[in-house]
């Protein structure tokens, strides 16, 4: 294995799992991004190639869910089958308007979890805490 591969490799397996999902909305941004480019090259190989990888990260994402924490799992699940649907017609229909649609609610969703990632870790668990006792109740 070469040493940027070797690296990469260490720096993924000790990142903590908040990390872990806004590096995949990193790449996820990246991904739709390279689509546009390849759409408006008339490249849908590599255009399909991209939302593919995309598509596979939103499915990463909603596989992820603890589904038991309630509301707001359940609000991003929903959010995730939208915008895999969205990525999938966006394939079928070469379409750039509805990638360029989804990707500042991408964003968005991304600048949150940098926000959560930044809070000290007893807010985390009082935030936690919170989440669970709305499910509940």
């Amino acid at each position: 294995m070469n040493p940027y591969a070797t690296y990469k490799k260490q720096s993924v397996e000790t990142m903590t799992p908040i990390e872990v999902v806004i590096k995949g909305y990193d790449e996820c941004e990246k991904q739709l991004n390279r689509a546009i480019h390849f759409i408006e090259k008339k490249d849908f190989y590599e255009a399909h190639t991209s939302l593919d990888k995309a598509s596979e990260l939103v499915n990463a994402f909603r596989s992820a869910l603890d589904m038991s924490a309630g509301e707001m799992s359940n609000n991003l699940d929903s959010l995730y089958e939208y915008f895999y649907r969205q990525i999938i017609t966006a394939d079928t229909k070469k379409d750039t308007v509805i990638i360029e649609e989804i990707l500042p609610q991408i964003a968005e969703l991304k600048d949150a979890f940098v926000q959560i990632s930044v809070l000290p870790r007893d807010d985390m668990t009082i935030m936690r805490q919170s989440i669970l006792a709305g499910a509940e109740g």
